[in-house]
C-alpha cells in the first residue's frame, strides 16, 4: 500500500502552517474566538496524529509476539519488550508507550489463517480513533471499563438479540464525538460497567489483594512512600486532607489595627499599639506548593490521631516517637536531633524538631549528655492538659498566624516562651499553630508574644515592612467582644 502523500511532507506542510501561527505576536493579537477556535483545530490534528500512533504501536506489539521467536521485531532491534522498541524509536517515556500499547492492544484488529480480518473487541473505539475524532483519552476510558467486562464474560440479550456490551460502546463512542468530555465519558463508562457487570465492576477480592503500602529509607532528608490505597481509603483521606487545607468561611467580622473604614474613622484596634505599629496587615503568603501542604497536612493528621483515645496502645500508652538530642545541640540554632522508632531509627533532624515536641503528646523528647546519660525525659507536666487546649481553641479558633486557616482542631499547641527557658504550661503561654508553621516559627521570621492572655503576632519584614503587631487567631466570640467594647457591635 503507497501513501497519498508521504508522512515527512506532510510533516514539512503542517510545519509550515503552524510557524506563523506561534508566534508570540500572533498569539497575542488574536481574539478569543479565533484563539479557541485555534484550539480547537490544533486538537483536531493532534487526535489523527494520536490515532495514528496508537495504531503504530498495535502492530509493533503484533511484530514483537513471543510466538516469532529470534525473528520479532524487539528482538531484531535489540529491545526486551514492544514497549522499549516504543520508546527508542518514537523517544518517548516509558509510561507513554505503554498507555499507547495498552489501549491499541484491547482495538487492534487480527487477522484469520486465510487473511481475513476480524474486528478487534472494539471496533466502533477503532474505527473513530484511527479517524481522529475520538481522543485517545476518551478512548482509553471506554475501554478500560468495558474491557473488563468482556473478559469476565458476558451474556448476549436473547430477548432482543443485542450485545450489550456492544450497545454500550456505540453509546458512550456517540457522547464523546457529540462533544462529552473525557472525564464525562470515563463517568459514563464507569456507569456502564456497573450496570453490565454488577459482581465484577465493583471492587473485589483482586482490589484487596493490591493494596500495599511502605516507607522507604530516609534520603536527602526525606522518607519515600510508595503503595496503592482502596477507593474508600483514598476518598477518606482526601476528606481529611480538604479538611486541614480547605480555608474556612470567616467567623465573623475580622478588622486590622489603625485600618480607615469608608467613613474615614479608624477601626478597633489595640489600645496598646504605638503609632508605628498601626497599617493595614496583609495576609501571610503561601510559600508552600500544594503537594508540600498535603504533606504537612498528614504530618497535623498523624499527629492528632497518634493521641486519640480510640487509638491501638503500645506498652499501655500511646504510639509515641522519641527525638534524642545532646543539650549543646538542643540549644544551637543549627543543632542536630536523632528519632528513635521504627524503620526511622537514627535519622537526623533538625534539633528544632526536639525543642518543638515538648508541647506534644504524640512525641517525647530525650535529652542525652554526652558521656550518655538520660539528663530530660519529656513528661505530661509539658504537654498542654485537654481541658486547656479546648480554652485555647475556643480563644484562637485557628492557626495564629494571619492567612493561614487551619483549624483549632489540626493545631497543636505552641510554648510562646519554651518550657525548657521557665515557660510555664498555661493558656497565657499556648496558641494555636499549624504543623508547618510549629516549625518553622524559629526560622519563618513570625514573632509572637502574650498580652493579656491573647497571643499577638509580628510577621517578617518581606511581608510587612512596618511588622506591625496585631492580635493572632481568629475567633467569633473574640471578635465580637472587641467589637462590642468598641461600639462597633449591638450589646
Amino acid at each position: 500500500m503507497t501513501l497519498p502523500l508521504p508522512l515527512t511532507a506532510v510533516s514539512g506542510l503542517l510545519s509550515e502552517s503552524v510557524e506563523p501561527l506561534i508566534d508570540p505576536r500572533a498569539l497575542a493579537s488574536m481574539s478569543d474566538d479565533a484563539l479557541l477556535s485555534l484550539v480547537q483545530d490544533a486538537e483536531c490534528l493532534g487526535r489523527a496524529v494520536d490515532g495514528l500512533r496508537v495504531l503504530a504501536a498495535g502492530e509493533v506489539v503484533e511484530r514483537s509476539r513471543a510466538t516469532l521467536g529470534p525473528e520479532r521485531l524487539s528482538a531484531k532491534r535489540g529491545c526486551r519488550t514492544p514497549a522499549e522498541v516504543l520508546e527508542r524509536a518514537a523517544l518517548v517515556s516509558g509510561q507513554t508507550a505503554r498507555a499507547r500499547i495498552q489501549l491499541a492492544t484491547r482495538v487492534q484488529s487480527t487477522f484469520t489463517l486465510t487473511g481475513e480480518l476480524l474486528p478487534g473487541a472494539f471496533p466502533s473505539v477503532r474505527e473513530s480513533l484511527a479517524s481522529g475524532a475520538l481522543s485517545t483519552d476518551a478512548a482509553a476510558a471506554i475501554v478500560s471499563y468495558l474491557a473488563p467486562v468482556l473478559e469476565r464474560g458476558h451474556a448476549v440479550d436473547a430477548t432482543a438479540g443485542t450485545d450489550p456490551v456492544r450497545t454500550a460502546e456505540c453509546e458512550l463512542v456517540a457522547a464523546a464525538l457529540a462533544g462529552e468530555t473525557a472525564d464525562d465519558v470515563r463517568l459514563m463508562a464507569q456507569t456502564w460497567a456497573l450496570f453490565l457487570d454488577q459482581d465484577g465492576a465493583l471492587p473485589d477480592e483482586r482490589g484487596n489483594r493490591e493494596r500495599p503500602l511502605s516507607l522507604g529509607r530516609e534520603r536527602n532528608g526525606t522518607v519515600p512512600v510508595r503503595g496503592a490505597l482502596l477507593p474508600e481509603v483514598a476518598a477518606q483521606l482526601q476528606r481529611l486532607l480538604d479538611a486541614f487545607l480547605n480555608p474556612k468561611v470567616g467567623d465573623g467580622p475580622r478588622f486590622v489595627a489603625g485600618e480607615t473604614d469608608a467613613c474615614g474613622g479608624t477601626r478597633a484596634g489595640d489600645a496598646d499599639a504605638s503609632p508605628h505599629e498601626s497599617g493595614i496587615f496583609r495576609d501571610d503568603p503561601e510559600p508552600r506548593t500544594p503537594a508540600q501542604k498535603r504533606h504537612d497536612a498528614l504530618a497535623g493528621i498523624l499527629t492528632v490521631s497518634a493521641v486519640h483515645d480510640s487509638m491501638p496502645r503500645l506498652g499501655g500508652a500511646a504510639p509515641t516517637l522519641i527525638v534524642a538530642a545532646t543539650p549543646d545541640q538542643l540549644a544551637a540554632p543549627r543543632g542536630l536531633a536523632f528519632l528513635q522508632g521504627g524503620a526511622q531509627t537514627g535519622a537526623p533532624v533538625s534539633a528544632s524538631v526536639a525543642r518543638h515536641i515538648g508541647c506534644l503528646g504524640a512525641v517525647q523528647r530525650l535529652v542525652l549528655s554526652p558521656d550518655g546519660r538520660i539528663i530530660e525525659l519529656g513528661n505530661a507536666l509539658r504537654v498542654f492538659s485537654a481541658a486547656q487546649r479546648r480554652a485555647i481553641t475556643v480563644r484562637d479558633g485557628e492557626c495564629v498566624i494571619p492567612g493561614c486557616h487551619v483549624p483549632g482542631a489540626w493545631c497543636e499547641i505552641h510554648h510562646v516562651h519554651e518550657h525548657s527557658r521557665g515557660g510555664p504550661t498555661h493558656t497565657d503561654n499556648g496558641v494555636l499553630l499549624c504543623w508547618h508553621h510549629h516549625r518553622t516559627i524559629e526560622t519563618g521570621g513570625w514573632e509572637i508574644e502574650m498580652r493579656r492572655g491573647v497571643p499577638w503576632v509580628r510577621p517578617p519584614g518581606w511581608i510587612d515592612a512596618h511588622r506591625a503587631w496585631r492580635p493572632g487567631g481568629r475567633s467569633a466570640i473574640r471578635e465580637w467582644a472587641r467589637l462590642r467594647a468598641s461600639g462597633g457591635a449591638p450589646p
